[in-house]
């Protein structure tokens, strides 16, 4: 497998989209010094949720985690939700997921496979891989469609640290595409 800077960037959004732990101040400062170097256009929307970070507490932030992405949450952070609501489709992408996932040796484990943090960490797996055609269609036609849909779910003005997080990630993933499509 061939990790190039974007895959290891992909990681580390992968972590900072977990439920937190004691190590998510180091993994956003980690994450922070990736964008600032390679997509410093980004990096200011990662300053807001490194900022959010520093004024809380772990228990605070496992508790902001939990009503922004799982009870009651302020953003679902299922790409199929936001593609397709509850509906069949939702379960047809899903096992195209698990399918995809399966051929290349990849597995959700015990999540959907339609949760972003699962989806960026295949997609992290190999650059080869990602310039594929069923990764550049579940980034274009997945991931940064529904990822437009989740930040719509904040106010703009959201002290939410999560909204920041989210618009660094949606920041990285936009250029990328144009970049790889331009070397297609």
């Amino acid at each position: 497998m061939q990790k190039d800077s974007l895959c290891i960037l992909y990681d580390s959004f992968t972590d900072l989209l977990a439920y937190p732990t004691s190590s998510i101040w180091e993994q956003a400062e980690t994450c922070l010094a990736q964008l600032r170097e390679s997509h410093p256009e980004a990096a200011s929307a990662l300053e807001r949720f490194s900022l959010g970070l520093g004024q809380r507490t772990l228990e605070q932030m496992e508790e902001l985690y939990t009503t922004t992405f799982d009870m009651q949450p302020v953003c679902y952070p299922y790409i199929g939700y936001h593609l397709f609501g509850e509906s069949y489709k939702r379960g047809a992408f899903m096992a195209q997921l698990n399918e995809a996932y399966h051929a290349f040796g990849y597995s959700a484990g015990q999540d959907l496979p339609d949760h972003l943090p699962v989806t960026l960490r295949f997609l992290g797996l190999d650059s080869t891989n990602r310039q594929g055609e069923f990764c550049q269609a579940l980034l274009n036609e997945g991931l940064v469609p529904a990822l437009a849909k989740m930040l719509q779910t904040f106010d703009k003005q959201s002290t939410n640290p999560y909204f920041g997080l989210l618009t660094a990630l949606h920041t990285v993933l936009v250029p990328t595409l144009e970049k790889e499509v331009d070397h297609a």
